[in-house]
């Protein structure tokens, strides 16, 4: 785009510097300069930031090829329309692919100059002076495809022409990463060779992918499509963030701060991996953290405790009826719409921690507890509330540690087809459920229960001679209607009731038992 005042004087020092190195050439330019007299004074050396090949001492130097290019640069309002009918989560990311697509400034060189990739299919003519000709274009047929033209030889030649006048040389160069990766959708749908999977697989659902390479991966895989037949690869982009090491540096193998994953999965078990990166949300990065990943396989040890518990119940499961049951039932059905609402908006990281807290709290910490005396006595409503609840549990973290609920599903629970082909559990799929405050009272003043043991330093199980609990008339009725589950999870003989309009919450009073035959008991 810049045109010489003088182009025979302008040519002859480009041949003056054509072929000399970096240093030969600058002493080159600062004589030719002087020749012209288009310096001022002496020449001085300067020193400027100038960029050098990480693992190089020596400046990068630009080196003029032939290369292959694609035309996009008079498709950027096209390229900008496929971009808007992807779905991206998080939303924000489309704005990194709309800044890169607005920013261009070339057209999308494909070709590179290195041993191994997906070659080049094309040959070039020689001249009878032996040069090559590059506007004697050779192309192979379709049905020739795939073609190594350092290996092939074109149609109408023979091999003993490669290389010699009036004969063929193969294209040296290979495609670009992105030019053979944009191809990814197209391969995983059989494109071309089978027209009816690629009919029901394309375009794809989902590209999980960094958010550092939406400017190539997501980009070329878009303008490659859009290219082909006028289609988006995908319909949503899931973009996540990096991996940093413990310390929220990013790793790298400079730095010698990488994490060396099969170390880890030794360690933790892959399910407790799929946990941590689980826990990160979407187009954030995530430190890699041991104690993320001992709380992911503290979940799949207590996912197995707890079936082995709720499945090692004798008894055939009835009609949840016990207002404690039907509580439960009502909570979970509540949770299954959180939790199904969570993943529908592409926040899985919030949609763990809602199964995790219905899990730990209500199932674990409280219901396994209160039911525990009914289940041991085969109680039918507690049995089948019991199953119910565990059924949902291991669909519901099925996605997260597959290979745990699987194993739960199959050999503890009896199940004969895979819990990854199992429906996502629905509120509809439940009992009717109901939960009045009953629920929340039960495990109100179990805790004050609980509390009071701890601090006498007894077990759980030590006996209450006498159990006061205070509270307004409506506590009192919600607390009632499972005041059988609480005596005799905590082990009570005795208890009173006592109303308190102006109580705020429950209030319990406990009197241990420190008779002799308590403290045996």
């Amino acid at each position: 785009q810049w045109v010489s005042n003088d182009p025979a004087t302008a040519a002859r020092h480009h041949a003056n510097l054509a072929g000399l190195t970096i240093n030969q050439a600058r002493r080159e330019i600062v004589t030719a300069l002087e020749t012209e007299g288009a310096i001022e004074g002496e020449p001085e050396k300067l020193r400027r930031p100038v960029k050098f090949y990480e693992r190089g001492e020596r400046p990068l130097e630009f080196v003029v090829t032939r290369q292959w290019f694609v035309k996009i640069l008079d498709k950027k309002k096209a390229l900008l329309g496929q971009g808007h009918k992807v779905a991206w989560h998080p939303a924000v990311m489309h704005k990194r692919y709309q800044d890169w697509v607005e920013g261009l400034n070339q057209d999308w060189c494909v070709s590179r100059q290195r041993y191994f990739g997906v070659p080049i299919p094309v040959w070039y003519g020689v001249a009878a002076d032996g040069t090559v000709d590059y506007s004697s274009l050779i192309t192979p047929r379709k049905e020739d495809l795939p073609v190594d033209p350092s290996a092939e030889t074109p149609s109408g030649f023979s091999s003993d022409q490669r290389g010699q006048p009036g004969g063929f040389v193969g294209d040296p160069d290979v495609f670009d990463t992105w030019g053979t990766s944009s191809l990814t959708p197209l391969i995983v749908s059989g494109w071309p060779d089978d027209h009816a999977r690629h009919g029901a697989l394309y375009p794809n659902d989902l590209r999980p992918q960094a958010h550092d390479i939406i400017r190539t991966w997501a980009f070329y895989t878009i303008t490659r499509s859009y290219l082909e037949d006028g289609s988006i690869p995908w319909k949503h982009a899931a973009i996540s963030g990096f991996i940093l090491d413990p310390d929220r540096k990013k790793m790298s193998k400079s730095k010698g701060n990488v994490v060396v994953p099969t170390d880890t999965l030794d360690q933790f078990g892959s399910d407790a991996v799929r946990y941590w990166a689980a826990s990160g949300r979407l187009g954030w990065d995530s430190a890699w953290d041991p104690k993320v990943l001992k709380d992911g396989r503290r979940l799949t040890t207590k996912l197995l405790n707890a079936a082995r518990l709720v499945y090692g119940y004798g008894g055939d499961p009835g009609e949840v009826a016990a207002p404690l049951d039907r509580a439960l039932i009502a909570r979970l059905q509540s949770a299954i719409v959180q939790i199904t609402k969570r993943w529908d908006a592409w926040e899985h990281q919030n949609a763990l921690a809602l199964a995790e807290t219905w899990f730990w709290s209500d199932l674990c910490d409280n219901y396994l507890e209160l039911s525990k005396g009914r289940a041991y006595r085969s109680d039918p409503s507690a049995i089948a509330t019991l199953r119910l609840a565990m059924g949902v549990v291991l669909r519901l973290f099925a996605p997260i540690v597959p290979f745990m609920t699987e194993e739960i599903w199959q050999t503890v629970a009896g199940q004969k087809e895979s819990v990854h082909v199992a429906p996502w559990p629905t509120a509809e799929e439940l009992p009717a459920g109901e939960d009045d405050g009953c629920f929340n009272a039960a495990v109100e003043v179990l805790t004050q229960v609980r509390r009071a043991k701890s601090q006498a330093k007894v077990s759980m199980r030590f006996p209450v001679r006498q159990l006061r609990v205070s509270g307004t008339e409506a506590q009192l009725g919600s607390l009632k209607l499972v005041m059988e589950d609480v005596t005799e999870t905590g082990n009570v003989a005795d208890y009173e009731l006592v109303a308190d309009g102006a109580a705020e919450s429950l209030v319990a009073e406990t009197q241990l038992d420190e008779s002799e035959a308590g403290k045996r008991a």
